[in-house]
């Protein structure tokens, strides 16, 4: 079943993740509000969304390609695995943001075996003064190792297909721009206000809160699966004990038309007739026997 619900949540995952977001991107967006004069405000604005939407499209492509194999899982029964595997890097990158647990970190080193080959491709790409190279250089930034992505991609591999997947890192993606948009224009300010540990401790237990959703979620989408097929395994019982009846062996005289009854009485009386004159001719025989004798 399409869950679209999950879109608003991811969504306001990559909202309330600023924080994080600022600390990961704020830099090569402050590199890149510097790339061009200050005078130039159009063009540093376009570079920056142009940043943006490729990192963002970029998101898309890992939920495209997660989804193809998540659905292939999921057709084997893995898929209350996958929402629990969610749920739980949701609840662990609210620890990691409220720094009270750093587990997570374990995970952004698995794609660092990646980035090692992504990131020299982004140097051919500094400094950024076009739109084109701004667009290409967000396409590989997305791919940097993140807890929060990793989260969110685990999320949008609860979608039942690849471009549902899709759709859900690129409403994770939307909910990043704001922050990651505006750390290009007011970055030291906005990095100040979320740097703030009750900002900080309040943004994580909205992202642990939803893993405990997803969970939650998980687990009761799993109890009526069972009990939906539990109810089913006892319908034919239920129906074996109703009596069969033929309707066909009953004569409902309420019912059969007129000339169907005349039909009937006239085969009666026919019938009949037929008896009497065959009984008539018997006892004519037998009084003939006699008589012979």
């Amino acid at each position: 079943m399409i869950d679209l619900a999950i879109f608003f949540p991811l969504f306001t995952l990559g909202l309330v993740s600023s924080a994080h977001c600022i600390g990961m991107c704020g830099g090569i967006m402050g590199a890149l509000t510097m790339a061009v004069p200050a005078e130039a405000k159009a063009k540093r604005g376009m570079i920056l969304i142009a940043y943006n939407l490729g990192r963002i499209l970029s998101y898309s492509l890992m939920g495209l390609v997660a989804g193809f194999f998540a659905e292939q899982f999921a057709a084997f029964g893995g898929g209350t695995l996958l929402r629990l595997i969610a749920g739980a890097l949701l609840i662990a990158m609210g620890l990691y943001l409220a720094d009270w647990w750093r587990g997570l970190t374990k995970l952004e080193t698995l794609g660092r075996y990646l980035w090692v080959y992504l990131q020299p491709l982004g140097k051919g790409l500094v400094p950024v003064n076009t739109i084109s190279k701004a667009l290409l250089l967000g396409g590989l930034w997305g791919w940097l190792p993140c807890g929060l992505v990793y989260a969110a991609l685990a999320t949008a591999m609860t979608q039942p297909a690849p471009v549902l997947a899709a759709g859900a890192m690129l409403a994770f993606g939307l909910g990043t721009l704001p922050a990651v948009l505006a750390a290009g224009l007011v970055a030291q300010q906005l990095a100040r206000i979320l740097q703030k540990r009750g900002i900080r401790i309040g943004l994580a237990i909205i992202i642990m809160l939803f893993g405990l959703w997803t969970i939650w979620g998980s687990l009761g989408h799993s109890h009526l699966h069972h009990s939906s097929q539990g109810s089913g395994s006892h319908a034919p019982q239920h129906q074996s004990t109703q009596p069969h009846i033929d309707h066909s062996s009953m004569h409902h005289g309420a019912d059969t038309p007129p000339s169907t009854l005349e039909r009937q009485r006239t085969d009666t009386e026919t019938k009949v007739g037929d008896y009497k004159d065959s009984t008539s001719s018997s006892a004519e025989a037998s009084e003939s026997h006699e008589h012979h004798h």
